[in-house]
């Protein structure tokens, strides 16, 4: 790769190598995750696998960004126009941290992270199917909610990028560090509302 991810050929098992491929990285990251483990997984040769991602990279880059825009998609899939700011903000938040408190976020993270300073292309490719994608959404929302009048911000997208941090509060940074496992409803109810709280102190009307 040369920091640009090549465009991916999309056949008729497309689908079952990156199914495949997501089992192999979720259960032994991006070093212990071996072409053979993840040809054999998906139930395809090696000479198949290759057709349609020259290595190792570019395929662990596509996994994760289907994942990534599946999720933020799923994440902001609420009918903004027509809820009051509040119980949107609840709802994307609750979908939010579904994703971040979920094994394969917590596991994709650590890996871009990981990596990023020898394959700095995992990175960008990670933050620009996930982060990115999800503050483009999330800009769209609240830029709805500043028409109806529920929220006044002068910096919509720095706003979207605040609350993303927000949702991070407590529970994600204790998870990545293998503080806890995983956590109890209360604990994410309370990010949650804790989240919207001050959101909507520095930005509802």
């Amino acid at each position: 790769m040369d920091g640009n991810t090549p465009e991916i050929k999309k056949g008729r098992k497309y689908a079952q190598v990156v199914a495949g491929a997501r089992k192999v990285f979720l259960a032994e990251g991006f070093e212990g995750a071996s072409v053979d483990l993840i040809a054999r997984e998906a139930g395809v040769s090696k000479a198949t696998l290759y057709s349609y991602f020259p290595d190792k990279r570019v395929l662990f880059v596509e996994v994760a960004k289907e994942e990534c825009a599946r999720q933020a998609d799923r994440a902001l899939r609420v009918d903004v126009e027509d809820i009051p700011v509040r119980q949107m903000l609840v709802g994307v938040g609750r979908k939010m941290m579904e994703f971040l408190t979920s094994p394969f976020a917590q596991r994709i993270f650590r890996i871009c992270v990981a990596e990023s300073d020898r394959f700095p292309e995992l990175g960008q490719e990670f933050y620009m199917s996930g982060p990115k994608l999800l503050e483009d959404r999330l800009t769209e929302c609240f830029e709805h909610a500043c028409a109806r009048g529920e929220l006044n911000i002068d910096d919509v997208r720095m706003a979207a990028r605040q609350f993303q941090e927000l949702m991070k509060a407590d529970v994600f940074i204790k998870m990545v560090f293998n503080i806890i496992d995983k956590p109890e409803q209360h604990e994410i109810d309370r990010v949650i509302n804790g989240a919207v709280d001050m959101f909507l102190a520095r930005y509802g009307v």
